[in-house]
């Protein structure tokens, strides 16, 4: 039996709701009271209408896209003939810069029906997304619709889905040995959000020049059992960039880390010439400053794109619940179903088998304290 094609069909959809709509007169029976006002004056049948202003819920033609890899509910279907295809480079405001296969670049403004659409989502385009657009001149158009995404990494932010970039296959994690401090808790939460959107990971620790590298072995050494790639790397005396070179041809990869680690200085030397604004770390907190302010696809001569992303200094596990947690970290998951109970939390119960796994050090207790942190504060601030 063949499978069944998917169509498009008549779809209701939720959408934003509206600032002015149609009110009904509340105040028929008082009127009727005082001025006797005869039945044939009133509209028939008035009531309020599931229609028009007055609804949150319309009827588009359009296909249901999969909710877990971050597309939005609906993908609109596009009629216009007169259509193009391209890659959003990133998102300025309300605008987006797209570019087509061709090379060329459009600075494409958003259909009003696209942002109308009631989603989970901060912003309802993403830098990655592939989208249709209609050209408005040369250099202008107009986005159409907005392709499946795969690939997607993405936070809570204010309550909504912050999608930070789609349509990748590797993330690298970068961490500085120093200025700003290493974090291991925020690595293991950008490791933990790379095993939710099944997105290949791997650890750059910068800045390596700064201090003696045998300082980081430890660390180092507990990722590399729980089989994560890791690289010791130096912008400025170009260790690691070959490695990372060879690592994204013909990738699509997101660089992230908080900020000041050296994420831009990075990609100026894997990309010679791209001439990215990096700032030294502050003297006042020793932490880094917001140079990169938007998340950009860069396409880079060896093929694929680098895409480079502002600062994090929060990291807040989007659409995980308490539950799942474990499960997302490689070296708690194995123990979970030995638990004596069920709902066990990993923290406090009796009889726990990833408590146990802890104490006799089969579970790396550094690990373990970033679990119990993102159970305990998931919204803190690095």
């Amino acid at each position: 039996m063949s499978a069944k094609k998917n169509r498009s069909s008549k779809i209701r959809t939720e959408f934003k709701k509206k600032h002015q709509s149609r009110k009904r007169a509340s105040d028929l029976t008082r009127r009727f009271q005082q001025d006797k006002l005869e039945e044939g004056e009133f509209r028939s049948g008035e009531r309020i209408s599931g229609k028009g202003e007055l609804t949150r819920r319309r009827t588009i033609v359009g296909e249901h896209a999969n909710e877990s890899t971050g597309g939005l509910r609906i993908s609109m279907q596009v009629t216009d003939g007169n259509t193009l295809i391209g890659r959003v480079m990133r998102v300025h405001g309300l605008d987006c810069v797209v570019r087509t296969e061709a090379g060329r670049e459009f600075r494409c403004a958003v259909r009003q029906v696209l942002k109308s659409i009631s989603t989970e989502q901060r912003h309802v385009i993403a830098a990655g997304d592939m989208v249709h657009f209609r050209p408005e001149g040369e250099e202008q158009g107009i986005i159409l619709s907005v392709g499946p995404r795969h690939g997607v990494l993405s936070r809570t932010s204010k309550g909504k889905r912050q999608i930070l970039v789609s349509n990748v296959d590797l993330v690298v994690i970068v961490a500085s040995a120093v200025d700003p401090d290493l974090k291991p808790h925020l690595i293991d939460r950008f490791l933990v959000t790379a095993e939710q959107a099944s997105l290949e990971p791997v650890i750059v620790f910068n800045k390596v020049d700064l201090i003696d590298p045998s300082e980081l072995m430890p660390l180092i050494g507990v990722y590399a059992q729980l089989g994560y790639q890791t690289i010791l790397a130096s912008a400025t005396r170009g260790d690691g960039i070959e490695h990372l070179r060879h690592l994204v041809t013909d990738r699509q990869s997101v660089f992230t880390g908080q900020s000041g680690v050296g994420k831009s200085s990075l990609l100026n030397g894997i990309q010679s010439g791209l001439g990215l604004r990096v700032q030294p770390v502050s003297q006042d907190n020793r932490k880094g400053k917001h140079t990169t302010t938007t998340a950009e696809l860069i396409p880079i001569e060896t093929g694929g794109y680098l895409v480079d992303t502002p600062g994090i200094r929060q990291l807040e596990l989007w659409d995980v619940t308490q539950e799942e947690v474990a499960g997302l970290f490689r070296d708690i998951r194995p123990y979970v179903n030995h638990c004596r109970f069920p709902d066990c939390t990993h923290i406090h119960e009796v009889d726990c088998a990833v408590r146990e796994a802890v104490a006799d050090n089969r579970i790396d207790p550094r690990r373990y304290n970033s679990f119990v942190h993102l159970i305990e504060d998931p919204s803190a601030a690095f």
